[in-house]
């Protein structure tokens, strides 16, 4: 009985070790990708010091490793971005994934006060009177997403407007398509508003 119960224990550390590893991200390996061709436009941290190029920074991994299989297959649309996406493996994918969610994101200062003012009422409220729905709803009350929804506090203004829009056009098309819709409601004004408080958040 007892050779039984300590052959079972050892099956189940082993069992449970190769779980383990299973779950392991190489992050050297990410780093040394980051270092080699992401940090031209993200930065070495995921800060990303061009505005039309997202902050990864923080953002979250499985969420980052869809995206870059998705650029990777095509499916989502960049010209810029396939290219590097091609040669990724998927645990390079995912290892890059865990490497940008553990830096430490930051948020832009308020520079325009009544516009982070408009945003923040959308963000949180939407619009009754066009059926906007309010961006918390599913991007959370801080914009921190969840691992299928992106992380949108602290991201580039003109990242995310340019993102918008795109919904709005159809030119991107991988993610929810709720986005849609809820793209094509936005007028102008809204738009901006919200790019500017989104990047207030942290």
């Amino acid at each position: 009985m007892r050779s039984f119960l300590l052959a079972s224990s050892a099956l189940v550390l082993f069992i449970s070790g190769q779980v383990i590893a299973a779950d392991k991200v190489d992050l050297a390996r990410a780093e040394e990708i980051v270092s080699g061709r992401c940090f031209l436009c993200h930065g070495l941290e995921g800060e990303s010091a061009s505005p039309i190029f997202p902050r990864l920074a923080g953002q979250h991994s499985e969420y980052i490793a869809k995206q870059l299989g998705e650029f990777k297959s095509g499916k989502r649309k960049s010209d810029t971005m396939k290219p590097q996406a091609e040669d990724l493996t998927p645990a390079e994918m995912k290892a890059l994934g865990a490497f940008f969610e553990g830096k430490k994101p930051s948020a832009r200062p308020v520079r325009d006060a009544d516009l982070v003012a408009v945003g923040k009422f959308v963000f949180s409220r939407g619009n009754q009177f066009s059926g906007l729905p309010a961006c918390a709803s599913c991007h959370g009350p801080k914009g921190l997403g969840t691992p299928q929804l992106p992380r949108l506090a602290g991201q580039h203004p003109r990242y995310t407007e340019d993102q918008l829009k795109q919904f709005n056009s159809r030119e991107r098309n991988n993610d929810n398509a709720v986005m849609h819709t809820v793209a094509s409601k936005l007028t102008e004004l809204e738009r901006n508003a919200v790019a500017e408080y989104i990047a207030t958040l942290d």
